[in-house]
């Protein structure tokens, strides 16, 4: 640098750079006038000639600020004020100035939303957790509905309890699940019922008449379709199911189709999700004789025909000995039997 400076007062600037190297920036950056160390230049800031004073901006934030203008907008006030012959800022810069003193934050109420917590149910066997949830028929006409009030048991997938109805209503519910209670005998302090947040599921009837028997409810957090999977699948087939119609003419059509779907589900479907067996089989503990049933098949078959069977003997599809809703951790999600 000390060399650039030597030849500028014989070259110029621009040359002298070339010829050493040196960035102008920098070396005009050289000959500015270096800061003191552990001292601040002592230059005051800057105002922009056209900024209200000091005293003409707290005149601002006063009738912001003032009882008639403080549920008001600024560009409310801004013509208001110009209404009344009196221009003191634009409206621009009166938001500047309620932003630069935190006035511009919302003035109402807000709801603030509780934290719902994630409910985490474990059933090791049937009759201690049941789902419940409703869905909507199509009826005979357009915007008519009947509606399938459902008890499932999330260990077994056994239908407890089901009813079909003109309406939802809390009163209807009550009793379908004091009727399905009182029909398995479900002593008080054994069962957990789970449901989404609907109004029949959170209504103080149903509470209290839950409460009264020993059972504890959870619900499921508010648009959250996971925290209630087992009746969502049920729903589904009871949907998809063949010959399932696009509407139901009367309420007594929709109980016939259902009467016969929930005897079927029970009885007859083969579960994928506990080990291809019928819910029934599993609910009153019909599963193990079951299985061992068709691992003798099985083993028969091998006997038969072990050229068939490459990579082991075949087993029968293991049926889960535990149902989650929400498990701790993918490691807890599925316990299996071990045959």
């Amino acid at each position: 640098m000390a060399s650039a400076l030597a030849l500028v007062p014989h070259v110029g600037v621009t040359t002298a750079c070339q010829s050493m190297g040196v960035g102008r920036t920098s070396f005009y950056r050289h000959l500015q006038p270096q800061p003191v160390a552990g001292r601040e230049r002592d230059v005051p800031p800057r105002r922009h000639p056209r900024a209200l004073s000091p005293a003409e901006q707290q005149a601002v934030l006063d009738q912001l600020h003032a009882p008639r203008f403080r549920d008001a907008a600024p560009a409310a006030v801004y013509a208001t004020l110009l209404d009344e012959g009196v221009y003191l800022a634009s409206e621009r810069t009166m938001y500047r100035l309620l932003a630069a003193a935190s006035g511009t934050r919302e003035r109402r109420d807000q709801l603030v939303h509780p934290m719902y917590q994630k409910p985490e149910l474990l059933a090791t066997a049937p009759n201690q957790v049941w789902s419940w949830d409703i869905t909507k028929l199509l009826g005979p006409a357009k915007w008519t509905y009947f509606y399938v009030y459902v008890l499932l048991d999330i260990s077994s997938r056994y239908v407890t309890g089901w009813m079909v109805a003109h309406r939802e209503q809390a009163a209807l519910a009550e009793r379908l699940m004091a009727d399905t209670i009182a029909k398995h005998g479900i002593p008080a302090g054994q069962l957990t019922l789970h449901a989404d947040r609907g109004a029949s599921m959170t209504s103080k009837p149903v509470a209290f008449l839950l409460a009264d028997l020993g059972v504890t409810k959870t619900h499921s957090r508010p648009h959250v379709s996971n925290d209630n999977p087992y009746s969502e699948a049920q729903f589904k087939t009871l949907k998809y199911r063949p010959g399932f119609p696009d509407r139901f003419h009367s309420i007594e059509e929709a109980r016939a189709f259902c009467q016969e779907f929930f005897r079927w589900y029970n009885t007859e479907h083969r579960h994928a999700g506990i080990g291809l067996l019928p819910p029934e089989a599993v609910h009153y503990g019909r599963a193990e004789a079951m299985y061992q049933a068709r691992a003798q098949i099985l083993t028969a078959a091998h006997a038969a025909h072990p050229e068939r069977f490459v990579r082991h003997p075949p087993r029968p599809p293991h049926r889960p000995m535990a149902a989650w809703i929400n498990p701790p951790s993918p490691a807890n999600a599925t316990l299996e039997v071990t045959h």
